[in-house]
């Protein structure tokens, strides 16, 4: 009697193998979506990052793309409201050569003529806006790293012939000199004593995309370094790093305030000093108040900074903001109150200024 009611309706088998399918493809959409949890950006940008082909073919994006230097490349990344990364050499020599278009259904990036300088990661991701506020959908992200390989210029080229690399003994420290040829056999050379620095995988590695890593640096690293690399030809030199160890507490900046006279006549001229020691990489940024602030008393105010070796290799960063007023008047008697600021936090100092 059960398989009779099957026979009547055979009829209608097209409809159910169309809906067979359907359950088919319900089912796998649960692991799938435990699978993305656990794998890195560069596997999940497969879904939105391509790249075009000739032709018109598309063509998913591994982690790494490897393209000779003259190739021009588009990318395209699906969406209505794609943000875009790409080395930011580009957008300090504002190069005409890149060119990035918003459509309705995906956003464009094209590279014409490119260099060995271009090499470097390029990755988009889709905004999730609500009136003015947007942030970055990490469902949905694309990032691929491009290889543009020159025989000529194994080494990605840099605007300086020579760069300075902090040491800090609570972060990994990098020698970015990155290769246009990922299969390029890359060494690290210390310039006095003459010798090659062994990369032994551990403390100190070396990855293609970034440069040589030291996982642990200590002030036995300092000094100057370059890189060499070879590939089917004759080796090349990177350009010169220059090493230095620093050992300065991190944290809020460290700030003291003078000022001189502390006890001013009328016309006299006062200068309030507000210093921080700090580390050499750290920006520090300097707010006032001061008694005829509110008034609008005129002040002038001077910020700068410098390096200064501390001995043994290691190195300071001073920042200071000088305050000056020109003719002392009875407006200007009371505190003067120095904020400094960095990534950490902030510090206030003040001191006093008293008619004589």
């Amino acid at each position: 009697v059960i398989g009779q009611p099957a026979k009547s309706k055979r009829p209608k088998e097209p409809g159910e193998n169309k809906i067979r399918p359907v359950n088919k493809k319900v089912k796998p959409k649960t692991p799938k979506t435990k699978e993305r949890e656990s794998v890195d950006s560069s596997l999940k940008s497969q879904s939105i990052l391509t790249q075009v082909m000739d032709k018109g073919h598309f063509q998913k994006l591994a982690a790494t793309l490897s393209l000779a230097a003259g190739q021009s490349v588009e990318l395209r990344c699906k969406g209505s409201n794609v943000t875009w990364n790409y080395p930011s050499y580009l957008d300090t020599f504002k190069d005409s050569r890149l060119s990035i278009k918003q459509l309705d259904r995906y956003s464009q990036l094209i590279l014409a003529n490119s260099t060995a300088a271009d090499t470097g990661e390029y990755s988009c991701w889709l905004q999730l806006c609500s009136g003015n506020k947007c942030r970055k959908d990490e469902t949905k992200t694309g990032s691929t790293y491009i290889f543009f390989t020159d025989k000529e210029e194994l080494f990605v080229p840099t605007p300086s012939y020579f760069e300075i690399v902090y040491l800090n003994p609570d972060n990994p420290a990098v020698i970015p000199c990155r290769v246009t040829t990922p299969s390029a056999k890359v060494t690290l050379h210390r310039e006095f004593p003459a010798e090659e620095i062994e990369t032994d995988g551990t403390d100190i590695i070396y990855d293609a995309k970034k440069g040589f890593v030291f996982q642990h640096p200590t002030s036995d690293h300092k000094g100057i370094v370059y890189c060499k690399a070879e590939s089917q030809g004759a080796p090349q030199i990177s350009i010169k790093y220059h090493l230095l160890y620093v050992e300065v507490p991190r944290g809020p900046p460290s700030s003291t305030i003078a000022v001189s006279p502390s006890r001013a006549r009328v016309s006299d001229r006062v200068r309030v000093v507000c210093t921080v020691l700090g580390e050499p990489d750290v920006d520090v940024t300097f707010r006032w108040q001061y008694p005829g602030q509110e008034s609008g008393r005129p002040v002038i105010i001077q910020n700068f900074w410098r390096l200064i070796n501390r001995g043994i290799g290691h190195t300071t960063r001073i920042s200071k903001s000088v305050l000056l007023v020109e003719d002392f008047e009875d407006i200007d008697v009371g505190n003067y109150v120095c904020i400094a600021q960095n990534l950490r936090g902030e510090t206030t100092v003040a001191t006093k200024v008293e008619l004589k």
